[in-house]
Formats: C-alpha cells, structure tokens, sequence
C-alpha cells in the first residue's frame, strides 16, 4: 500500500455533468489552474447523468405543469417556470460557446429538437390548461406555444395517445417547437473528452474515502485506486462534490457546519420502454400530464420521444420506488449510513410529516406489469403489453432541512448547492431540474467560493453566456436573438427543417 500526498489547485468529485460544466468553466477561466477528478465508476455521467437515468427533457419549464402552480384565487404562478427557462437557456449559451470555439463537435450526439407538449383530461385541467396558456403568453420565453382541445388537432400532434381513444372527457394539449431532447450521459463524456484534451486529469476507478481540513485551509482527500489497492492523499485548495446521490455522505464527512441538520431521502424511479419500432415511430414529442392528487411532483406522468445512442425511443414513466440506496451502484446501507447525532431530529421530523409520500411509494413498488400498463393506457389507449418492458433509472436522493417556511424536516424537491463560508468547499445536493440547470448552478458554485475573481471573470463569463446576469424575459429582442444563434449552432434549426421535410 503506497502512501502518495499529490497538491492539485481544483479537485472534483464524480464525473457526472455537474463536475463536468464547473470543470469546463473554470478551464475557460483559469487555464493555468490544475484540476483533478475522481470518479468510483468505470466511465464518466454514469449514474445521475445517464441517459436511462435522468428524463433528458432539458428542462426548459414548456411543459412541465408543476412549474405553474394555480394559486387560490385560480391565477397561474409562472414565476417558477420562468425562472427554469432562464437556467436553462443559460445551458444552451455555453454549450453553443463550446461548440462555436471548436472545443466541442458533433452537438447532435447530446442535444435534438422535439416538440414539448402538456396533456391534461377533465373539464377543470382543461380550464387549467387555457388559463396557464394565457399567463404564459405574454412572456418572450413561452412564445409560439399553442392551445388546442379539438379532437382532430390533438390528432395531427399526437396521433399515438389519440388512437383509440374512447372517452367522451375533455382532452387538451398545448405545444410547443422550440423544445429539446438532452442526452446528458452522452454530454458528460463529451465534456470530459474536452477537459482531458485541456490537460484536465481524470482519475476513473478512484474512490474518495476520506476528507480531511488541513492546517493551511486546504482538503485532504483520501481516494482509493480501486484497480490497485492503493491509498492516495491529494490536497486542493478548493474542493467540489458533485457525486450525485453520493454527495450527502462525502459532505457529511467535511465537518464543516453548513453540513449540519441535512438529511437525504432516496427515491427510486422506473420507466416504460417501448420495443416495438412502429409505435416508436408514431410518436414525436414529450408529453407532460399532471401528477395525480397526493403524488409527488417526481411523479408526474410523461411519454417521451428521446434519443440514445443516434436512435429514436420512446419512454413512459416515471414510477417511483423505495430503495435505501443513494446510488444506483450503491450500498443498502446508504440511508442509515447518514444518520447523524446532529439530523437525527431533522430525519425522524420528516419521516412523521412524509408518511403518505412513503406510503405512495410502497404503493408504486408493488405495482404490477398490468397495473403499469393500465396507467400507460391513459397515455396511449391501445398500448400492447409485449411491447414494452420496464428499465430501472436512476436513484434521486431529495434534500431533508428544517426551514423558516416548512419547519423542522422539511422535504426538498429542487437543486441545492451547500457551500463552506470561506468557499473552500461546496456540495450539490437535490434533483430535478438538475442537469438542466447545470450551468446555473456551476456559476452559483462559483459566486459563492470564488468572490474574489468574479469581477475579473466577469467580460469572459458573458462571452461565453450573454444573458449572465440579464432577466430575458425582460429582454424579448435578446433573447429571440440568442434562441436564433443557438440553435443554429447546436444544429437544431438544420434539424428542425429536416424533420418538416419527412413529415410533409
């Protein structure tokens, strides 16, 4: 067993996309800053990131209906959707900087055009839908989406979940173009292919074990080579750990106080893949309904069109499950594991307030194939259950904290970054909407660890992402210029008129 001290400027935790878009920014900034990566798995963006794991819907907030909650006077919060949009439009600037500078080619390998569209049933949803509509149409953002419940319309947009369709219940959708398919597992590694040709080192098979303060204000981490047994020490003077559902346990062992009272509870997630090639190719688009009264806002119910691998697939889901593990390669033993003196109280608060969620999920647990189907059917009437089979995604691990609003062991459904106050260190915990919002929160990371460079960053930061700092919902000229750019340089607008062409 050798015992190796190695001193790095940066080091990163996990190779998912989150390591990865920090990695790339600071690369841009800091060129001359040495940056390490350890990462437990064989490869890069294969647990969180994945394809099979993370809905790739490249968040944009068009269709998903949990972002415009109806407030009790029946007007339509957009404020949440808006404010997704923006972060994710941030995304795309910076992906589109990447490829514009030759850093990264092929952007049609991580990122296709597809239309997003939200379904609902019920004369109340389709009230909803119309009035969500209007509150959305006044805003740059949203524009070009349209409302439609007339049966031959949904036809010509959905021709799959209109087939056979029987009920006499109001149905209506609103669509939209300018939405995407994001393969994040596949952008991970295109990230990462980047970083190692800018001399970034990437360590796969490493395991951090330990993190250690050292009296200079640096990190000590102490990583396993799994490949050979031996224990490495490696100290940086900032640390980030952007290990997905392994981050609460690492931040745990960080000491530092901002760690405290944060709990983690996992949540399993399966998805419907359609088999047969036919079916797949009557669908194009992403569908969002509306989570079922009492379902967590992870369980809202979508049919995706999504690309994997150059090839089209159609997903549906997602179910929810319960697993104590907070990695898909994880240990049973995870949840227990971040039990602590100081979040036992939080933990044991949130299980009593969290009761009928846990419940939901024993529920989804137990479901069976032809109780799968069954909800697929509201979807797509005349689904066949040999053409579909069930894939196991990825594990999410939602953030437990007392706060002001909620009280003690409130549950988190969001992204959240926890930092050290002299920014030495900072964790991602959280989920959704995540990977679309990765630059959004690499630059949070940033202002928060790094204060003292942002103003000298700042001219670089907005020629790679214009809109820093810039509300564009507020700036309807701007924007429509930077989604015009964009897309053509991500491919999309090329995409879009091939797609018109086949379709006519």
């Amino acid at each position: 067993m050798s015992n190796l001290q190695k001193k790095t400027d940066v080091i990163l935790i996990g190779a998912g996309v989150m390591s990865a878009t920090l990695g790339a920014l600071l690369k841009e900034l800091k060129p001359e800053w040495e940056i390490k990566v350890f990462e437990k798995l064989a490869k890069a963006g294969e647990e969180s990131s994945n394809e099979w794991n993370n809905a790739g819907t490249g968040h944009a907030a068009l269709c998903e209906l949990n972002y415009t909650s109806e407030r009790p006077d029946g007007s339509i919060d957009i404020s949440k959707a808006v404010k997704v949009n923006e972060q994710f439009q941030l995304s795309r600037q910076f992906w589109s900087y990447l490829v514009n500078c030759g850093l990264i080619s092929r952007p049609q390998d991580f990122i296709m055009p597809i239309p997003h569209m939200s379904l609902v049933q019920g004369e109340k949803n389709v009230d909803y839908l119309r009035r969500r509509l209007e509150a959305l149409s006044d805003n740059p953002l949203f524009e070009g989406m349209e409302f439609s419940d007339n049966p031959d319309k949904l036809k010509e947009w959905i021709p799959l979940v209109m087939e056979g369709r029987t009920s006499n219940e109001p149905i209506a959708a609103t669509k939209i173009d300018s939405g995407t398919d994001v393969n994040f597992g596949a952008l991970t590694c295109t990230l990462f292919d980047h970083l190692q040709n800018e001399g970034v080192e990437i360590n796969y098979e490493h395991s951090v074990e330990n993190l250690k303060r050292t009296e200079d204000g640096s990190w000590e981490v102490k990583v396993l080579d799994m490949k050979n047994g031996n224990m490495e020490h490696h100290t940086a003077k900032f640390l980030f750990i952007g290990a997905g559902g392994g981050s609460l346990p690492l931040l745990q062992k960080t000491g530092i106080p901002e760690s405290k009272q944060i709990g983690g509870f996992p949540v399993s997630g399966l998805f419907m893949v359609c088999k047969n090639p036919e079916v797949i190719a009557k669908h194009n688009g992403k569908v969002y309904g509306k989570a079922k009264s009492g379902a967590p806002p992870m369980s809202v119910p979508h049919l995706d069109t999504r690309y994997i691998g150059g090839e089209k697939a159609l997903l549906f889901g997602p179910f929810a499950g319960f697993s104590p593990k907070f990695l898909k390669e994880g240990s049973n033993l995870d949840l227990i594991s971040t039990v602590k003196p100081n979040n036992v109280l939080t933990m044991l608060a949130a299980g009593v307030k969290e009761m009928s969620l846990t419940k939901y999920l024993i529920q989804q647990v137990m479901l069976s194939h032809d109780k799968r189907m069954d909800e697929l059917r509201e979807f797509i009437p005349n689904a066949k259950n040999e053409d579909w089979e069930i894939v196991t995604a990825g594990q999410r691990v939602q953030v437990i904290k007392d706060t002001e609003a909620g009280g003690k062991g409130t549950l988190q459904f969001g992204t959240e970054v926890v930092s050290a106050a002299d920014g030495s260190v900072a964790a991602l915990l959280g989920a959704s909407p995540g990977a679309s919002t990765a630059v959004h929160v690499m630059l949070e990371v940033m202002e928060r660890c790094f204060p003292e460079h942002m103003s000298e960053w700042e001219p670089k930061i907005k020629q790679m992402i214009p809109s820093y700092g810039v509300s564009l919902s507020e700036n309807r000229e701007m924007f429509l210029e930077l989604q015009a750019s964009t897309a053509e340089t991500l491919g999309l607008s090329q995409m879009e008129k091939e797609r018109a062409l086949v379709l006519n």
